[in-house]
């Protein structure tokens, strides 16, 4: 069992031997989604050049690029 901190901005530091595990590195899009027993983190793969992709999947995509564009200014 690995125990995380949640901090200021409700980030969590998922621990190194998870992340190395489950192929997760800057950037990973993770879903988060809500089960009974807490909430399940799964990263999903990244869209393949020229595939496309659905409205909610781009919009998704658009707001995540805006926001790290707003952070890296």
């Amino acid at each position: 069992m690995s125990i995380a901190k949640v901090k200021r901005k409700g980030q969590v530091t998922i621990p190194a031997k998870l992340r190395s595990k489950f192929g997760i590195d800057e950037g990973t899009i993770l879903e988060v989604s809500e089960r009974p027993e807490g909430i399940l983190l799964r990263p999903l793969p990244p869209p393949k050049p020229g595939e496309v992709v659905g409205e909610e999947t781009y919009r998704r995509l658009v707001q995540e690029l805006d926001s790290l564009r707003r952070r890296w200014r």
